[in-house]
């Protein structure tokens, strides 16, 4: 069992650090991790197997609470369903530009699956997304490359309000300098209706 508990008590200046060793750790081979959502519970399977660098990246943020109060900021249903812009304007801002190499491209993005969106090659940072639909015609030419697949609460990302669309996230990267400014306050006042992660935890292998 890998537990996040302990971890996160010093995340406030932990994640103001992306340099520090904690982010640069080996991912298991199979890992749980679930997302306690304002819609429920959503787990999702990372499989290191299908693309090691976002599968550690994803899990070292989500150990020590990266994703913990992140929105789903930018919803098409029966698309996608992306989140992972740190509330607090701080550590979005510490982590921007904190690239990881692209991953060779293994497994499809058919519905359920779950990848690093990214605007330019080996470009991907923090921002995640749910395909919500089969996406293989048009991801897979990019390529996304999935690190993992929701195994439970698939009708719970479907349920992710989408009624502001791409408005808080703009066309890839083109239009997020007021979130990474403002947060989640600034969420909060243009579209504060937003479902939201409350907590990200590692289950277990």
């Amino acid at each position: 069992m890998l537990s996040s508990g302990a971890a996160r008590q010093d995340r406030p200046s932990l994640l103001l650090n992306p340099a520090a060793p904690e982010f640069r750790a080996q991912a298991p081979e199979r890992v749980l991790i679930r997302l306690d959502t304002s819609v429920g519970t959503i787990d999702v399977e990372v499989l290191r197997a299908w693309a090691p660098r976002g599968a550690d990246r994803f899990v070292a943020l989500a150990r020590h609470g990266y994703y913990d109060g992140t929105r789903f900021f930018r919803v098409r249903p029966g698309r996608w369903t992306q989140f992972g812009i740190h509330g607090d304007p701080a550590v979005a801002r510490a982590w921007r530009s904190q690239t990881f190499p692209d991953d060779p491209f293994v497994q499809t993005n058919t519905r359920g699956t779950v990848a690093f969106a990214f605007a330019v090659p080996n470009g991907r940072t923090t921002q995640v997304f749910v395909n919500t639909g089969d996406n293989a015609s048009t991801h897979d030419k990019e390529p996304f490359t999935p690190f993992g697949r929701v195994v439970s609460g698939m009708d719970r990302v479907d349920a992710v309000n989408a009624e502001y669309g791409e408005g808080p996230g703009g066309i890839r990267a083109g239009k997020q300098d007021p979130f990474f400014e403002g947060g989640n306050a600034w969420l909060l006042r243009n579209f504060p209706r937003l479902d939201y992660i409350r907590r990200a935890t590692i289950l277990g292998r």
